[in-house]
């Protein structure tokens, strides 16, 4: 028997998997995966000690039993292997979701949707790279009825080997921007990566859900056999835009009315109205499931504290979704508005325009209260009224010192700037 065929065998037995020893369970297989600054297989012992059947390692560093460990190649390798043979035991449908914004909004969406007709599972948390899409995976119930993978890439070939892993038999893209631009090497980069979804439902013959007003989408996605939704009267799946402050829509004949802010997120209420008639979900159903869901995590999340109203968007941002937010914030009839707005991540060479831009944006809409936070912001040309920070922390002590209340507060920037911890002085 070949360590790979004895690892499926061993994973079925208990259906479950650690990368980590203070979380690992009795029964657990645990991967001691390595890292930049960490070495798993210095854990094995601790992991077997902590209740684990079996320690999957690369490297034999303590004396362990013989029949407590596998000895690989390469751990990681192993883990991706494992997940990839056990999916292929699946008989219910994966749907495949990447895109430079709005995957996890879409994924959770498609979740609630789903749930109301089928067994299903979905990606939790952010758990959507190399290592996250097997760990997915292999926390799948083997009778899920759908299963749902968002993938996230910031390279090319990332989303091919993902696709390789998890089989979808059904994909969607969300949108092609400015995301993880140094990765890819700017924007053609990104549309080349995250269309390796669709080369693989191409070559292999599957399905798409493909967003009709989207022309570079329609011509990517060429040769697959797809769902086109969309306002376009020529669209398979046609969805009306209200042009609502929460995005809304009309599907056949109903108003669905969700809880995002911003007219942005039509695309994603769009898209799981669609996936819903896809799978053949009663419209009743649909909208109850997209009326009911609220955004959570630090992600166009509204919250109330003692003084004032927060809109938190720290999960993540790239220039699109960036821009795309503070235009809601513009639109607002509040004379007691602030804006604090973070640094964005992995934009390489592009960083310093990208950000400019932003600060350009602000200022030509002579928006007031604005705080820029984070290295990059703070190497922009920007107003002497604005105020410039170049940590979270300096940012904090300022605010606290203006003792706002009754005020409406726009935080937003990359998940690195931890500007949710600013929560604590409004």
């Amino acid at each position: 028997m070949t360590k790979r065929k004895k690892l499926l065998d061993l994973f079925l037995k208990n259906k479950s998997v650690s990368t980590d020893t203070r979380t690992v369970k009795k029964g657990d297989l645990f991967f001691a995966l390595k890292g930049d600054h960490f070495n798993g297989n210095l854990y094995a012992t601790k992991a077997l000690q902590n209740g684990a059947t079996l320690a999957v390692i690369d490297e034999l560093i303590d004396e362990l039993p013989k029949d407590r460990y596998i000895l690989v190649d390469d751990v990681l390798t192993s883990l991706q292997e494992l997940a990839k043979d056990y999916r292929s035991l699946f008989t219910g449908k994966v749907i495949g979701l990447t895109g430079s914004n709005g995957k996890t909004t879409c994924k959770e969406l498609f979740r609630d949707i789903a749930k109301t007709t089928y067994k299903t599972h979905a990606t939790t948390g952010n758990l959507n790279n190399h290592i996250g899409v097997p760990l997915t995976l292999l926390s799948t119930p083997i009778d899920a009825e759908i299963i749902i993978v968002e993938m996230g890439a910031n390279h090319q070939k990332e989303i091919e080997q993902l696709c390789e892993i998890a089989g979808p038999d059904f994909g969607y893209v969300t949108n092609f921007g400015k995301a993880h631009l140094e990765g890819f090497g700017g924007i053609e980069g990104v549309i080349k990566g995250k269309s390796e979804l669709y080369t693989f439902l191409r070559t292999n013959k599957k399905e798409a859900l493909v967003i009709g007003d989207d022309s570079i989408q329609m011509k990517n996605s060429e040769g697959i056999k797809r769902y086109i939704f969309g306002q376009d009267k020529n669209a398979d799946i046609q969805i009306t835009n209200n042009h609502t402050d929460n995005a809304s829509a009309v599907f056949n004949g109903t108003n669905i009315q969700s809880n995002l802010t911003g007219d942005f997120h039509f695309s994603n209420i769009a898209a799981a109205i669609a996936l819903g008639s896809v799978l053949g979900i009663k419209t009743a159903k649909i909208k109850a499931a997209i009326e009911n869901y609220l955004p959570s995590m630090n992600r166009s999340e509204w919250r109330k504290t003692t003084k004032n109203t927060i809109f938190l968007d720290a999960y993540n941002a790239n220039p699109n979704s960036m821009l795309a937010t503070i235009d809601i914030f513009l639109k607002l009839d509040n004379n007691h508005k602030w804006y604090v707005v973070g640094d964005m991540f992995e934009l390489g060479e592009y960083a310093a325009k990208e950000h400019q831009l932003v600060v350009d944006k602000l200022k030509n809409h002579n928006a007031a209260n604005v705080i820029l936070v984070g290295e990059a912001f703070n190497k922009t040309t920007f107003p002497a009224a604005f105020n410039g920070f170049k940590t979270t922390l300096e940012a904090k002590q300022f605010l606290e010192k203006q003792n706002l209340e009754n005020c409406t507060v726009l935080l937003k920037g990359s998940r690195g700037m931890k500007l949710e911890s600013l929560l604590d002085v409004l």
